[in-house]
This record gives structure tokens, C-alpha cells and sequence, in this order.
């Protein structure tokens, strides 16, 4: 060839400069090329074409080889097992309590419906020394659910101790349980600290995940995967390391404070509590921070021994068998955790995060497969919102009482093809007469609907004395106007809220 076909300005000046529209009623095939093609030496990009909405295109990788009609309903939508947990999850948050007569809960401030988490029938004093109960509540400013943690018949001394919550605030990390704030009440005719968390619907503390009371009773329960642990540890050294970059202590490393919200995943709670209580205790903070090494060495051992480990266990016999069941590496781990610091250094949570880094490459693609599967499952409910917004235009147009003066309004012009339109997406029966149940059918139809393609459908009345062949690009417009119609007569406000 003489010439460059893609270097001639008169190609470029001819193609339009309008920009391409994908979601436009009219698709033009060339409308916007000239803002699309374009050359260099080893680069040419062609137009985008318009968004088929009817078809599901999946998104994410995935390792299974299925055919086509291997592809089942649940392809569209979450998993069961997925669905299912979230589902308990959201029951969870907004369970309340039955109200029974002469019996009311107090509000806390901007807090209410206070439900109680504990499933022991009375108070704690083991990890505090003060008797301390959690409850779940809801906040009027936001609407969002908290976990409130009251510690019973305290009385500070000093103004200021309630303020140290203020450095906690600001620690937001994925493996701690983020502290809100901390305030005084008499609600419960006492003297009572009340501190808030962000609340995580299903989540068992450790020691209920390990040690359930009643399990297991005629045999010792199988070890804890190393791996398992490995992530415990390496995902409390993390959340160690941003507690002690902003120059604090965790000081709550137990076993009954660490929850499990997920699968393997874990969370420091209880923080900032601990240092309310006890700031007329004028400790070093560097001193603390050597604490909470040796409070998760022991924290790690009671899990790998299936033992509940008191603060003033002798740990050398559990550490010793170790070595039955878990490998040197943990073992050396642990001990270095337990052991005193060494008097020309002390133990810093940049160095054990150094020494695991192994152990946090596993974690990361843990962490990067579970990712991808999310994000495969939210692909498919990616398209679920557009669907519901168009049912719900539909639900608004279709049998609607008297309006604009008109009392068939809902049954004449384009309203009447849209209702011969419904009848043909929900209600459709067999030679029979008995209901198709087909949900490929639903989401097939609303999704062209939704992308107005030019394909033509027939719609006949229930009586049969109708009958009118329609494209689904016809039956969008006149949905848009239809919808229209009422968006006028509505409150614009409230309109554009909604849709």
C-alpha cells in the first residue's frame, strides 16, 4: 500500500466528534468514532458498543468448568450458604427484646433498645475486676447498632481518665474492634461506665470458638490447625503494631476479649477499657507494651495446648508438649513471645511482624482468594438494583386507582400495553392453564426491557380479544412516559430522592 489509511487527516476529519453514548435510545453505529479511534504506531482502540443489560457476562475468574446447562438459578444470585449467614447476621442486629410487664430497659443517651449479648445469666469479674455486662443498643443520631459495654459501681476520680478513649478513637484497624466513645450514667441506679464499640453481629469470643462448654466430653478435642494459629498471630501482630505506632498499650490480649467475626478472622476488643480503669496507675507505656507480647504468647499456647491458661499458669509444661503436635518455628515463636526482654533491647511489634513474614505472605493470599470470591459473588447481584428500580416503575404504572381525573388511566394508551406486558413476564400459563414458573424468563424480560433491544414480543389480553406485537424498545418509552407523567404530578423533591 502507498498510503497509511490511518494517517490520512481527511479520515480523521470526516468521522463525527460526537462522543458515543451507550446508554442513548438510538445507537448509531459510528456516532462518537472520532472520539474512539484513534492511531498510533502500535496502539487502535474501536468504539464501545451499547450494554447488553440481558445478557450475564461473569466478571471474576473462577476455577470450575461448567456447560451451559450445568447453569443453575442460584448462578444468578449469592451462594446459599453465603446468603444464609448474612441473612443471620442481619436477624442478629436487629433482634429486641419481648417487653414484659413492669420491666424496662433504660436509654443511654443517644442509645436504646439495649439487648443483652452475654449468653452467661450473670456478670463477669475475671478480666476487669469490676463487674461488667455487654449489651447491643441503637443510636438515635445514625441508626447504626453498637456494642456497650457497662462496667458496674465505678466512680473515677479523675476527669481526665475518660478522655484517654479520645487515642483510641483514632486507631482504625482491621483486627481491632473500633472504640466510639465512653460515658458515665446512673441509668441503673449505680454509678456505671458505659463504653461503645462498633458492634459485629454473630462473633464468639475465642474461648467459646475453642473451649464450648458441654463438647467433646468423652475424648480431647482435636488440635487447632497450625495454620490457624499462624493466622491468629499474625493478625494480633498487626493490630499490635498500630496500637503501639500511636504510643498505647492493648493491655486486653485474652482470650475471652479476642472475637471471631468471620472465618479466621479475628478482633481485639475490650481496648481502651483497661486504661480508663486504671490511669491514676501511672505506668510506663513501654513497660505495657512488653506485657502484651508475653499476654499473646500465652494467648497462643492456651489455643494449641486446648487449654484455658490462667494469668498465673505455670507455662513450661504446655510448652513442652508443643512439640507433639506443631512445628519448632511455633514453638520458638511462642517462647520468644513468653520470654523476658532481653536487657540490651526490648521486643518491638515491628520486629515480630519482621519475623513473620512467611506467615503473612500465607495470609495475604488467604486473604486475596477470599477477595475474589466476593467479588465474584457481588458480580452477580451487580444488576439487582436496576432490576428492582424497574419493577418498581412498573408496580407504580400497572393497576393504579384514579389519576389526572382519569379513573381507567392505568388501562388506556401505552398503561395498557405495559399491563398486557406484565401479565406476559409474571402470569404466563401453560396449555393447561396452570402458572409457568420460570425465573430465566422474568430476568431475561426485564432485563431487555431495561436495555430496550429491538426484538418484538407478542402480548395478547387474558380474554384474548387483544392482541398487539411490541418491541421491548417501544415498551421502554413507554414506560419512561408513562413514569413521567407521575414524576410530574409528584413531589419533585421526593422524586428525585427515590428514582
Amino acid at each position: 500500500m502507498g498510503y497509511d489509511p490511518f494517517t490520512m487527516p481527511s479520515v480523521s476529519q470526516a468521522l463525527p466528534s460526537t462522543p458515543f453514548n451507550p446508554y442513548a435510545e438510538d445507537h448509531n453505529p459510528l456516532a462518537g468514532a472520532g472520539s474512539s479511534y484513534f492511531a498510533t504506531q502500535n496502539t487502535f482502540s474501536a468504539p464501545s458498543q451499547p450494554l447488553q443489560y440481558h445478557l450475564y457476562q461473569p466478571i471474576a475468574s473462577t476455577r470450575e468448568t461448567l456447560q451451559p446447562y450445568q447453569r443453575q438459578i442460584y448462578d444468578f444470585f449469592l451462594p446459599p450458604s453465603l446468603r444464609e449467614d448474612l441473612q443471620k447476621k442481619s436477624e442478629a442486629a436487629r433482634q429486641v427484646l419481648a417487653s414484659q410487664p413492669g420491666v424496662q430497659l433504660p436509654s443511654l443517651q443517644q442509645y436504646h433498645s439495649l439487648v443483652p449479648l452475654d449468653t452467661k445469666l450473670r456478670n463477669s469479674t475475671s478480666s476487669f475486676g469490676l463487674s461488667s455486662w455487654v449489651w447491643k443498643a441503637t443510636s438515635r443520631k445514625n441508626g447504626n447498632i453498637y456494642c456497650l459495654r457497662r462496667i458496674e459501681g465505678i466512680r473515677l476520680t479523675n476527669e481526665e481518665a475518660i478522655k484517654a478513649v479520645n487515642s483510641w478513637k483514632k486507631i482504625i484497624h482491621p483486627n481491632i474492634v473500633t472504640t466510639v466513645e465512653a460515658f458515665t450514667t446512673r441509668e441503673f441506679n449505680d454509678s456505671s461506665l458505659i463504653f461503645v464499640h462498633n458492634y459485629h453481629p454473630l462473633s464468639k469470643t475465642l474461648a467459646e470458638h475453642h473451649f464450648p462448654v458441654g463438647n467433646n466430653r468423652f475424648g480431647r478435642p482435636a488440635p487447632v490447625p497450625e495454620k490457624v494459629l499462624w493466622g491468629y498471630l499474625v493478625q494480633l501482630s498487626s493490630a499490635l503494631k498500630a496500637i503501639h505506632k500511636a504510643k498505647l498499650a492493648a493491655r486486653c490480649i485474652d482470650i475471652n476479649k479476642v472475637i471471631l467475626t468471620d472465618k479466621n478472622h479475628i478482633r481485639l476488643g475490650a481496648c481502651s477499657i483497661l486504661d480508663v480503669l486504671h490511669f491514676d496507675t501511672h505506668r510506663p507505656v513501654e513497660d505495657l507494651q512488653q506485657e502484651d507480647f508475653f499476654h499473646l504468647g500465652r494467648l497462643i499456647l492456651s489455643i494449641a495446648a486446648n487449654t484455658p491458661l490462667r494469668n498465673n499458669a505455670d507455662l513450661r509444661f504446655p510448652l513442652d508438649q508443643l512439640d507433639r503436635t506443631y512445628s519448632p518455628e511455633l514453638k520458638e515463636r511462642i517462647t520468644w513471645l513468653l520470654s523476658p526482654p532481653p536487657a540490651i533491647a526490648v521486643k518491638t511489634a515491628d520486629q515480630l511482624v519482621y519475623d513473620l513474614a512467611s506467615h503473612v505472605d500465607d495470609m495475604f493470599v488467604a486473604v486475596s482468594n477470599a477477595q475474589d470470591e466476593t467479588l465474584n459473588h457481588l458480580g452477580r447481584e451487580l444488576e439487582n438494583g436496576r432490576l428492582v428500580r424497574l419493577m418498581a416503575k412498573l408496580g407504580t404504572i400497572n393497576e393504579r386507582p384514579e389519576f389526572d381525573g382519569d379513573p381507567n388511566w392505568s388501562e388506556t394508551d401505552q398503561r395498557y400495553t405495559l399491563k398486557l406486558f406484565r401479565d406476559y413476564v409474571f402470569h404466563q400459563v401453560d396449555a393447561q392453564g396452570n402458572p409457568v414458573l420460570d425465573l430465566g424468563h422474568i430476568i431475561s424480560c426485564l432485563n431487555k426491557l431495561d436495555a430496550g433491544v429491538e426484538e418484538k414480543i407478542y402480548l395478547t389480553s387474558r380474554d384474548h380479544q387483544s392482541a398487539l406485537i411490541v418491541s421491548y424498545k417501544e415498551l421502554k418509552k413507554q414506560v419512561n412516559a408513562a413514569f413521567g407523567d407521575l414524576l410530574k404530578a409528584g413531589n419533585k423533591q421526593q422524586a428525585s430522592r427515590g428514582y
